[in-house]
């Protein structure tokens, strides 16, 4: 069974607080080679790990993890509205397996994703509904979080149910690295921002417009230097994080807390906790080489922003 891997960081402001054109030119020759790697592979099969910024998962019910037997974007941010496609029978296999290995993943058969699945996918295969695919929501935004070393768990597991599939599987993971953007905590919100993160379904167009241009402006004003609530980005945690993926060594996230992704590259940095699972699902199919890595401190876009491409260790020597 062929895999390969790609695991990008996303932001809703792309193309509205863009850095300076070098920057975009840089980010775009990356993008490019990334979607040639999954030209190139062409998979049958696209498992998508991504988190939810509270566009499709509340508090009314929140699991730690969820496999959708379907899905529809909501498309926030520009992103592509609409169903995906779905392969129900390939979830459900993945689900099933997932469960016998002792991973309690939640099931949907409704599942509502945003900007986090929609825009890796509209990046690298045009659309979301270019290839088959199995979306698994990973919860990296509502607090309490569960241990890391669960979510190692999980992608070791969705890499053992996707072995014995005759079908080349791309995992792809989408999520920031360091970054702190002003996404609302349940503990401290207002009880009128409370009664959304509890169930803030179906927005109408002007309130998701003036939610869309309250990020907007934090990120105006974080590259301007002037919204300091928001934990500066941390390069060198990012640069530490990538090496850690390209060496293999994935179980000595086990001992990272929750606390310290905190402390050191800010709230929404457990977005990683979808490209700990991507790596940890390649890692189930044997050893792996990384091949391409990409990375920027990008404050325009609230993002540590990397991109990498990994296959098996066969298949390929690394180049960075």
């Amino acid at each position: 069974m062929p895999v390969a891997l790609c695991a990008l960081s996303h932001s809703p402001l792309m193309g509205r607080n863009d850095p300076e054109q070098s920057v975009i030119t840089e980010v775009d020759s990356a993008l490019a080679h990334a979607r040639s790697f999954v030209t190139d592979f062409d998979p049958d099969l696209v498992i998508v790990f991504a988190p939810d910024h509270y566009n499709g998962v509340f508090y009314d019910m929140l699991p730690p993890f969820c496999i959708g037997r379907a899905a529809t974007s909501v498309g926030d941010y520009g992103t592509q509205g609409g169903s995906l496609d779905v392969d129900s029978a390939a979830a459900d296999a993945i689900l099933r397996s997932v469960l016998a290995s002792g991973i309690d993943a939640a099931l949907s058969d409704r599942m509502v994703v945003d900007h986090g699945f929609a825009q890796p996918m509209q990046l690298l295969l045009g659309s979301i509904t270019a290839k088959p695919t199995v979306p698994i929501f990973i919860n990296s935004v509502g607090e309490p979080l569960g241990p890391v070393s669960r979510i190692r768990l999980l992608g070791n597991a969705v890499g053992h149910a996707v072995s014995g599939m005759d079908r080349k599987v791309l995992f792809l993971a989408s999520g920031g690295l360091s970054h702190d953007p002003p996404v609302p905590r349940i503990e401290t919100a207002e009880a009128d921002v409370k009664a959304r993160l509890i169930d803030g379904r179906n927005p109408t167009p002007a309130e998701r417009a003036a939610r869309e241009d309250r990020v907007i402006n934090a990120g105006r004003a974080f590259a301007a230097g002037a919204f300091t609530e928001m934990q500066a980005l941390n390069p060198d945690w990012d640069r530490q994080f990538l090496d850690l993926l390209a060496s293999g060594d994935l179980e000595r996230v086990d001992g990272w807390s929750v606390d310290w992704f905190v402390e050191q590259a800010g709230h929404s940095s457990h977005e990683v906790r979808t490209w700990i699972a991507g790596y940890a699902a390649l890692a189930a199919t044997g050893p792996y080489a990384v091949r391409s890595t990409y990375y920027r401190p990008i404050p325009e876009w609230i993002a540590g922003f990397a991109i990498t491409t990994a296959v098996p260790a066969t298949s390929s020597s690394q180049e960075n």
